[in-house]
């Protein structure tokens, strides 16, 4: 008769308490950084804040079918909509152009001439890469001290702990969120990238891909 094979009493016991720290560690990570930072997001015009300058985080353009990305349409929509209100004057849009044929700035920028935002108040960021990426560039790259941050709920509170990580004076304004039908993969991705964000600020000490050089905005209006 085959026996069952188990492991050591020993191993069980280390495996089931790095289990237990690792999980631990995971809900942590999460409950900082949403609770941190829920009385820095606004999700109605009226109530946001007047700053200078909104960091609008990229996404694609379509989905993988070729459909218009609902997540991009609604940040592009906020975007403008803030920057119609009067709550920004200047728009930095952030995102991947890793590649010849792949220009998310650009098509962040186009976007929102065609929402009438004038071409004049946008700024392209080609090198965010990742959150990461946009946040800490929009600081050390573009000289921005204060700002309000532009992207969905579940992923304004990411780059907010990292804006405050990384001395960025930030707020978040949200823009509409997707039917969490259609969005539930992105909220439980969105679980592991709050972990690894707190890794990546407190214990890798990660940076951008690209961090310079600097390149200061001109005052508005130059």
């Amino acid at each position: 008769m085959i026996r069952a094979f188990r492991l050591p009493r020993r191993l069980r016991l280390t495996l089931a308490a790095l289990a237990a720290v690792s999980l631990g560690f995971v809900v942590f990570a999460n409950l900082r950084i949403i609770c941190a930072h829920r009385d820095h997001l606004y999700a109605r015009i009226q109530d946001v804040p007047v700053r200078e300058t909104a960091l609008v985080l990229g996404s694609s353009r379509t989905l993988g079918n070729g459909l218009p990305n609902p997540y991009f349409v609604s940040r592009m929509d906020a975007a403008a909509a803030l920057y119609h209100a009067g709550k920004v004057r200047r728009l930095l849009v952030s995102g991947d152009n890793g590649r010849r044929d792949y220009d998310e700035p650009t098509l962040m920028k186009e976007a929102l001439v065609t929402r009438g935002v004038p071409a004049s108040a946008i700024v392209c960021d080609y090198a965010g890469f990742h959150t990461l990426d946009s946040v800490i560039r929009a600081r050390q790259v573009f000289g921005l001290d204060t700002c309000t941050i532009i992207t969905q709920r579940f992923h304004n509170a990411r780059a907010l702990e990292m804006a405050e990580a990384n001395n960025l004076d930030a707020i978040g304004f949200c823009a509409r969120d997707i039917e969490f039908r259609y969005s539930i993969r992105t909220e439980l991705r969105e679980i592991a990238s709050r972990t690894v964000a707190v890794l990546d600020l407190y214990v890798w000490h990660r940076h951008p891909r690209f961090p310079g050089p600097r390149e200061p905005l001109p005052p508005i209006g130059s």
